[in-house]
């Protein structure tokens, strides 16, 4: 079930952090829509904070079943038996009434023997609990050693002696990836720093990297560094999250602001609905608070990034 609320900040940012924080959710999990954006006013006048609605998937409530009446509630109340005190006596003898004479039961018939009921097979323990399906091990991805002299080489040289300075064990692995991209995959523990907030400190060493390695270059060369499948999961999220607000565009018909992305991120959400029916894409405003604005509209617009 879809839940959403809304929250207010000095900035865009602080608004959605704010929203976080009572939701005790990460930023990949909500879709965030900018309802106002924040006014400074003049000379501190007529400010106004940013105000974001941020929507959430909430399990849905499981109805309990109404107790079933107890046996005891079902049966019909028994009537009240009189008392000895209320019954009449018997008008010959008033105060010692004669007592009924007992009148002999017929002999019952021996009743036969009941047929014993099989007894049902014991189910073995092992079918009565189904076992856990059991975690399949991780893999670890293996890595081909750089040659001497090769441009992963040089890659891994300029990362490693980055993260020395970053204070990171972490180790990077080159290799050629496609459209003549080099992969990078930065491997070991505690990656989370090196990621940042929404993958910045990831796109701080890719953009260096590529800074240094193009630097006495005449052809240029296309290295994407990532962590734990970061940019995948990102941009599987940003998919999902376009899909989700195409959809809300079609149906109330109103233009939807997202928050602000750098150049790649917004690239997703365009490549995700250039083929959307009746909904278009385009960014508005200035690095780095530049957003995507998805708009219902047969006939699309210009898609900058």
């Amino acid at each position: 079930m879809e839940k959403f609320i809304t929250a207010t900040g000095k900035t865009i940012d602080l608004a959605i952090e704010a929203a976080l924080r009572e939701l005790k959710m990460d930023r990949d999990s909500v879709s965030v829509e900018v309802l106002e954006n924040p006014r400074s006013g003049f000379l501190g006048f007529g400010a106004t904070p940013a105000k974001v609605k941020v929507t959430y998937e909430a399990p849905d409530e499981e109805t309990r079943p109404a107790p079933a009446l107890s046996s005891a509630s079902r049966s019909k109340p028994k009537k009240a038996e009189s008392s000895p005190a209320h019954k009449p006596l018997n008008p010959i003898n008033p105060i010692n009434p004669p007592k009924a004479e007992a009148k002999p039961r017929p002999a019952e018939a021996p009743k036969a023997p009941a047929a014993e009921k099989p007894k049902a097979a014991e189910k073995p323990k092992a079918e009565e609990k189904r076992e856990k399906p059991q975690r399949q091990p991780k893999v670890e991805k293996t890595y081909a050693p750089a040659a001497p002299g090769s441009k992963e080489e040089r890659i891994e040289t300029f990362i490693k002696g980055l993260l020395e300075h970053m204070g990171s064990d972490a180790v990077p692995h080159a290799y050629l990836g496609e459209d003549d991209t080099y992969q990078v995959d930065l491997v070991g523990e505690d990656l989370g720093f090196l990621i940042g907030r929404r993958g910045e400190t990831l796109d701080a060493i890719q953009h260096l990297t590529n800074y240094a390695i193009n630097r006495d270059s005449s052809k240029r060369t296309r290295i994407n560094v990532d962590a734990e499948n970061y940019r995948r999961k990102r941009e599987e999220s940003l998919r999902r999250l376009a899909q989700k607000v195409a959809g809300k565009v079609v149906k109330y018909r109103r233009s939807i602001t997202l928050e602000p992305m750098n150049a790649y991120e917004r690239h997703v959400i365009h490549a995700t609905l250039q083929d959307y029916p009746d909904v278009s894409t385009h960014s508005t405003g200035t690095e780095p608070g530049r957003r995507v604005v998805v708009s219902y509209n047969k006939y699309p617009q210009d898609q900058d990034g």
